[in-house]
C-alpha cells in the first residue's frame, strides 16, 4: 500500500530524527570551547560531553540485541524517542557539567533505541522495506558527517545550548509516528539465519567510523582550539565533509561493491593523511583534506550499512547490531587516539615555548619588552587549556601592542609559530585514523560480488 501524504511527512519526521542521532555522536565538538568556559572544566572533562553518548549507545544497543525478536518496533522506537527527547531538554538545562553528561546518557539510550526501531519503522511507513533501509542509510550517512557543521553554526548564531533546544522538537515529532496504524501493524520478528557477509560489513563500518574520528573530532579541534577560528567558520570548513559525501552516492551506485567500499577506505585516508601532513595553517587544505574524507564516507559507508543489515527478514536484530558496531569504532578509535594526542602535545609544549622565545627575541623591540614579555608568555602558555593557544594578548597589550605597530606584529607572528608547533602534535593522531581507514579494505575485499546499490 502506497504512503498517503500524512505517513510520509511522518517518515520524514523519522529520516530527521536519525539524522539527529547519528549527528549527536560530534555534533558537539565545535561547541568544546564554549562547554570548557561555561563549566570552568578540564578538556578531558569537555570529551565527555562526547563520549558518554557514544558509550551509552554503543552499551544500549548491544544489550537490546538479546530481546530484538520478543519486542514489537512501536515500543522500541517509542522509548527511544520518549527518551532521546527527555535528554535533549535535560542538556539545554543543564546547569553543569556532571548534569550534562548525565543527560547526554540519556539521549544515548535514546539514540541506540531509535535507531534500531527506526528502521523497521521507516519501512513500514514508506511502504517498503527496501526504501526504509536506503532512507534509513542516507540521513544516517549525511547526519553523521553534518554534525559539527550544524553544531557550529548554533553555537554561534545562538549558544551552545541551542543544538540540543533544536533536537527536541525533531524527536517530538518523530515520536507521532509511532502512533501510525502502519507501525501499529508491524509484526514481531522471527528468527532469521544471518545475512551473509555481514559481519564483514559491521567490521567495515566500525572501522570506516573509527577512522572518521580524525575527520569528525581531531580536524575540528584543530581548526577551532588551536587555531582560533570562530565557530560559524569552522562549519564552514568542515561543511566539504557532508557536501562531499553527498556529491559520492551518485558515483558509488556505478561502482562494483567491492570496488565503493575500496575506493572510500583509500579516499578517507588519503584525506586523513593530508591533515597529519599539512606544509601550512590553511583551512583551504583543511577543506580540501575533508573533502576527500566525504568523497571517501559516502562511497563505502551505503554499500557497508546495505550488506550488514536485513530489512526484509530482521530489521529491528540487524539495524540494532549495526548501530552498536558504527558507535563502537568510534568509541575505540577515541579510546586510542586521544592518549596519543595527550602525549603528543605534552611532548611540544617545551618546543613550543622555546619556539615562541626564539619569536620574541628576535623581534625588533627593545631588550626591556623581551624579557618580560617571554617570561609571561612561559607562564601563559604552561596555564593554558592543553592543545590551546595561551592568551597572549595581555603581555603585548600591557607594553603598548595597541598603539605599537611592531608589537602587534611580534604577537601575530607568535602566535602563528606556536600555532605551527601545535598543529604538528596533531600528526601521528590523524596518522592513525588514518590506519583505521586503510584496515577496511580487508573485509572490502571479501566482500561479495555486484554492483552497489
Amino acid at each position: 500500500m502506497a504512503p498517503d501524504r500524512h505517513t510520509r511527512l511522518l517518515g520524514i519526521a523519522v529520516g530527521a530524527s536519525v539524522a539527529v542521532a547519528f549527528a549527536d555522536s560530534s555534533i558537539v565538538v565545535l561547541a568544546l570551547p564554549s562547554l570548557y568556559t561555561d563549566f570552568h572544566t578540564s578538556l578531558v572533562g569537555v570529551s565527555w560531553v562526547i563520549t558518554s553518548y557514544n558509550l551509552v549507545v554503543v552499551v544500549g544497543a548491544f544489550a537490546l540485541v538479546p530481546f530484538t525478536r520478543r519486542l514489537h518496533v512501536r515500543e522500541v522506537t517509542r522509548v527511544g524517542l520518549a527518551l532521546f527527547t527527555s535528554g535533549s531538554i535535560g542538556c539545554a538545562a543543564a546547569w553543569g557539567l556532571s548534569a550534562l553528561v548525565a543527560f547526554r546518557c540519556v539521549q544515548g539510550l535514546g539514540g541506540a533505541f531509535l535507531l534500531a526501531g527506526a528502521l523497521p519503522m521507516l519501512g513500514g511507513l514508506l511502504g517498503g522495506t527496501a526504501r526504509g533501509a536506503r532512507v534509513w542509510t542516507a540521513t544516517g550517512t549525511f547526519g553523521a558527517a553534518l554534525g559539527p557543521a550544524l553544531g557550529g553554526v548554533l553555537t554561534q548564531l545562538a549558544d551552545w545550548r541551542a543544538i540540543f533546544i533544536v533536537q527536541a522538537p525533531v524527536a517530538a515529532v518523530a515520536l507521532m509516528a509511532t502512533f501510525d496504524a502502519r507501525v501499529r501493524e508491524l509484526p514481531v520478528e522471527r528468527p532469521a539465519r544471518p545475512r551473509p557477509g555481514a559481519r564483514l560489513a559491521n567490521a567495515g563500518l566500525a572501522l570506516v567510523f573509527g577512522g572518521l574520528v580524525g575527520a569528525l573530532f581531531l580536524s575540528v579541534l584543530l581548526v577551532i582550539t588551536v587555531w582560533e577560528r570562530r565557530p560559524i567558520a569552522g562549519a564552514l570548513i568542515v561543511s566539504a565533509l557532508p557536501a562531499a559525501a553527498l556529491l559520492a552516492r551518485p558515483f558509488a551506485a556505478r561502482l562494483g561493491r567491492r570496488e565503493a567500499v575500496s575506493a572510500g577506505a583509500l579516499f578517507l585516508a588519503a584525506g586523513l593523511v593530508a591533515l597529519g601532513l599539512l606544509p601550512t595553517i590553511s583551512n583551504t587544505l583543511v577543506a580540501v583534506s575533508l573533502a576527500f574524507c566525504g568523497l571517501g564516507l559516502g562511497l563505502a559507508v551505503p554499500v557497508l550499512t546495505a550488506d550488514s543489515m536485513d530489512p526484509e527478514h530482521a530489521p529491528l536484530r540487524s539495524g540494532t547490531i549495526t548501530v552498536g558496531f558504527r558507535h563502537l569504532g568510534l568509541v575505540a578509535a577515541v579510546a586510542l587516539i586521544a592518549p596519543l594526542l595527550t602525549h603528543d602535545l605534552d611532548g611540544n609544549q617545551q618546543p613550543a615555548i622555546l619556539a615562541g622565545t626564539r619569536v620574541i627575541l628576535d623581534g625588533p623591540i627593545a631588550l626591556t619588552k623581551k624579557v618580560p614579555i617571554a617570561l609571561d608568555m612561559r607562564d601563559a602558555f604552561e596555564s593554558a587549556q592543553q592543545g590551546a593557544i595561551p592568551d597572549l594578548s595581555k603581555p603585548f597589550d600591557d607594553r603598548g601592542a595597541k598603539t605599537d605597530a611592531h608589537l602587534r606584529a611580534l604577537r601575530d607572528t607568535l602566535l602563528d609559530t606556536l600555532r605551527g608547533v601545535i598543529t604538528r602534535s596533531f600528526r601521528w593522531s590523524f596518522l592513525l585514523s588514518a590506519l583505521f581507514a586503510l584496515l577496511v579494505l580487508i573485509p572490502a575485499r571479501r566482500l561479495r560480488p555486484g554492483r552497489a546499490t
